[in-house]
């Protein structure tokens, strides 16, 4: 079951928190929800893409682990949030959250699009190094540099 809108409502929260305004579309066509914040200098506006990934109990181990599949739209200032839950949760804390620029999501060649920041193993998501940069409080504290989407780059240079 498909729990999409438990992940979209949580991250929005702790965008919420974070001193991020929210604003949804009156139809849900492409992007979940937008963000904004203002300070001294200069407005950002993101589109956000939630994407809660609910393993199942019996899924194997994987060295790169994330979202695969279709993307309803895309933008350069984008953020792919994918909130990672345990094994069979439905409901709760998610083990970790991934705020992913544009420039991190990778065609497949089946189609759709693919962005693998964390492995799996034995039921626990742990962020790869080269995406550490984009998780959490860490990640979402980035959200507000303006060169964001373009700047976070391979976390483990940092």
């Amino acid at each position: 079951m498909a729990r999409d809108y438990f992940a979209e409502m949580y991250v929005a929260g702790l965008m919420a928190d974070a001193g991020w305004n929210i604003y949804f579309p009156h139809r849900d066509k492409g992007f979940d929800f937008m963000i904004t914040i203002e300070d001294a200098t200069h407005a950002l506006v993101r589109p956000v893409q939630v994407k809660g990934l609910y393993p199942t109990v019996g899924k194997g181990d994987r060295a790169t682990y994330g979202y695969a599949g279709r993307l309803t739209a895309l933008h350069p200032e984008m953020v792919l949030v994918l909130v990672f839950f345990a094994p069979g949760a439905t409901e709760g804390t998610p083990q970790h959250i991934a705020y992913m620029p544009q420039h991190r999501i990778k065609p497949r060649l089946r189609g759709g699009y693919r962005c693998v920041p964390t492995t799996l193993k034995d039921g626990i998501v742990a962020p790869r190094p080269s995406s550490l940069c984009c998780f959490d409080q860490a990640g979402l504290a980035a959200l507000r540099d303006r060169n964001w989407a373009k700047a976070i780059g391979d976390c483990s240079d940092s």
